[in-house]
């Protein structure tokens, strides 16, 4: 009785690894196609400044700004803020940039991809 359980319990099994391995593909595509816009700030830009800066700049469209990194250290801030550009056309890229140019605290937009982290 038993014996004629294994084939399904096989088959129930080959099917579960290959929809995770299906899901992980998916996964992995999605992860290699992010994009992002690193925005760097002075050493001396206040909390309140960044908070500024990134709602003056969220309006643009297909582009959101992650979280800031916790503890707000002068290190982490000047890290700043990373926006999430993976659905955003290059006008929608150019019109942050611009958006972003208009402060003095900003100090640096760096566009990248997964392409450029080596992973």
């Amino acid at each position: 009785m038993f014996t004629s359980r294994r084939p399904a319990i096989a088959a129930a099994a080959l099917a579960a690894v290959a929809l995770l391995g299906v899901a992980g593909c998916g996964k992995m595509a999605e992860t290699l196609g992010q994009q992002w816009v690193d925005v760097t700030f002075k050493s001396t830009t206040s909390l309140q400044t960044i908070e500024h800066i990134r709602l003056a700049c969220s309006h643009i469209p297909n582009v959101t700004a992650d979280p800031l990194p916790k503890p707000h250290t002068v290190i982490n801030l000047m890290s700043g803020v990373r926006y999430d550009t993976t659905k955003a056309s290059e006008a929608n890229i150019a019109q942050l940039q611009q958006c972003l140019q208009k402060f003095s605290a900003v100090q640096g937009f760096t566009p990248e991809d997964t392409s450029d982290t080596g992973g």
